[in-house]
């Protein structure tokens, strides 16, 4: 008998990938291939970009990532190829842009669309300012590609404190995407193979946040961020195509 409503799908989070252990060229290839891959892919640049990350996939020395993660970023861009630049921007905007939990901006995660928001972004733009960096685009600081960029480019552990602090947002975005049956699961996923282990605390709050999804605007909320917002160091770096090195006295 069809009926108009049915009982709300319960939220599970996905069992915790297994960390692989990457050297630093190892985990810069994983974050640059998967910051270039979850960016929206535009006609002029979505097949120079598969091709890219397809070569540095393929490269014999050691920046190709474990099997693995190789595995899962290749798998991706073969699914990508067979798509079409236009079903894969078709998906990617359907995807990203109208389901809330397949976010791309790491502090909607962590404090929602509260006026906790404006801080949260600009303790972004603090830390890549503090890692020697700036924005040479309108993209937002929080954007995951970025940070995962920064990652690629510095090495720093001001990107590694950014992803960690978000953990629970990345493996909300994983989660979401895997129950859309979305490629880009496979980014985010080999993302996460190159994290650290998640503790029993951070599992207890990624199971919350996949249940009630991120924060909504409250009265009387706290001053605190759920988050560091201290830069942590500046190191130089290499300008690249969405973060350029700051010029320092």
């Amino acid at each position: 008998m069809t009926t108009f409503v049915r009982a709300p799908r319960a939220a599970v989070p996905l069992e915790p990938v297994t960390p692989v252990e990457v050297t630093a060229p190892q985990r810069a290839t994983t974050h640059m291939v998967a910051s270039l891959l979850l960016d929206y892919p535009a006609e002029d640049t979505f097949a120079d970009r598969l091709e890219a990350c397809a070569a540095a996939l393929a490269a014999e020395d050691d920046s190709l990532p474990p099997e693995p993660v190789a595995a899962a970023l290749r798998g991706f861009i073969d699914t990508a190829r067979e798509r079409g630049q236009r079903a894969m921007a078709e998906h990617y905007v359907a995807t990203f842009d109208q389901h809330r939990r397949c976010c791309l901006y790491l502090t909607y995660y962590a404090v929602g669309d509260t006026r906790h928001r404006g801080a949260a972004i600009l303790a972004f733009k603090q830390a890549l300012a503090a890692a020697g960096y700036e924005m040479t685009g309108d993209e937002l600081p929080d954007y995951l590609p970025v940070v995962l960029e920064l990652s690629a480019r510095s090495g720093d552990e001001v990107a590694e404190a950014l992803l960690s602090s978000h953990r629970e947002g990345i493996e909300v975005l994983r989660a979401a995407l895997a129950d859309a049956s979305s490629p880009y699961t496979r980014l985010v996923e080999a993302v996460s193979m190159t994290l650290p282990e998640i503790d029993e605390a951070t599992a207890g709050r990624i199971r919350a946040l996949v249940s009630a999804g991120p924060p909504t605007e409250t009265v009387g909320v706290t001053e605190t961020l759920p988050f560091p917002s201290t830069p942590v160091t500046r190191v130089p770096g290499t300008p690249a195509w969405e973060l350029s090195q700051e010029s320092r006295p």
